[in-house]
């Protein structure tokens, strides 16, 4: 089984109280910020790998960032994809999440076939929730978000196969037949990911890290970046953040009744 996995680099949440908010462009200034593998991603992976042990194949990862994110697709090589595709170029700064997709888009086509893309369902930085379902429309293939499970997989003598799935709800879950290709964005429920071990990143040096630019992928300007971006920001603000302390001296027993009271003329309970 041929397995695609999209992988988006982001800041690392240890060191978010250090960024910033440009002033004009309205954007997250992130210059000196470590980044790190998308947290669900990292689930996204996980299932990869699981479904490579158990059927076989081949598990790719691919990724939109600068060429200084090669050290976080390194740590997924580590963890144990076979090979990684990193797409590049200036031309790509500034793209929202339908520009963002269709960029991918144009990568999987190139890259060949395959049976099965997964994503996590967001990333902490943005936490649309957009890029899978509209990959999944760019491909014309099916797709399927906020996948829990995946039960298994049904293989027909034509050739043909579908997925088993179950999709988290509100109530709990639907169980979701589907014929593959088909892309899958997962949630945090489906596994825990393993760590990266020692002779992983050792293996890791040595994979193919493919880097390819909108001129490789053949891609119309002005449809990525800023200029193919419909989204456009109307405002974005840090939010100003005020705390009030009250110190209640009295005995423990008191104390309690006297903090409980004040939480409730606030209506906190």
């Amino acid at each position: 089984m041929r397995i695609i996995v999209c992988v988006k680099p982001v800041p690392d949440p240890r060191h978010w109280n250090r960024m910033s908010l440009h002033p004009t462009l309205k954007v997250l200034v992130r210059e000196g910020i470590p980044n790190v593998v998308n947290p669900l991603d990292r689930h996204a992976l996980e299932e990869a790998l699981r479904i490579r042990e158990r059927y076989g194949g081949e598990v790719m990862i691919l990724s939109m960032a600068p060429l200084f994110s090669l050290s976080i697709l390194r740590e997924a090589l580590a963890m144990g994809a076979d090979r990684a595709v990193l797409l590049s170029d200036k031309a790509f700064a500034g793209s929202d999440t339908l520009a963002t997709s269709h960029i991918l888009s144009e990568a999987v086509k190139r890259i060949g076939p395959f049976d099965l893309i997964l994503c996590g369902n967001q990333t902490i930085d943005g936490w649309t929730g957009h890029v899978g379902p509209q990959l999944s429309e760019f491909l014309g293939i099916e797709g399927i978000s906020f996948v829990k499970m995946i039960e298994g997989f049904h293989f027909e003598e034509d050739g043909t196969a579908k997925a088993i799935v179950r999709k988290k709800t509100e109530g709990g879950y639907v169980r979701i037949e589907a014929r593959l290709p088909l892309l899958l964005s997962v949630v945090k429920e489906i596994n825990t990911p393993r760590y990266v071990t020692f002779s992983g990143i050792l293996e890791a040096e040595r994979k193919e890290i493919q880097v390819m630019s909108a001129s490789d992928l053949r891609i119309d300007p002005s449809q990525v970046g800023l200029a193919g971006s419909p989204t456009k920001m109307a405002d974005l603000f840090m939010p100003e953040v005020k705390r009030r302390r009250e110190v209640v001296q009295e005995k423990p027993e008191m104390a309690s009744k006297l903090i409980f009271e004040k939480i409730r003329q606030r209506g906190l309970i």
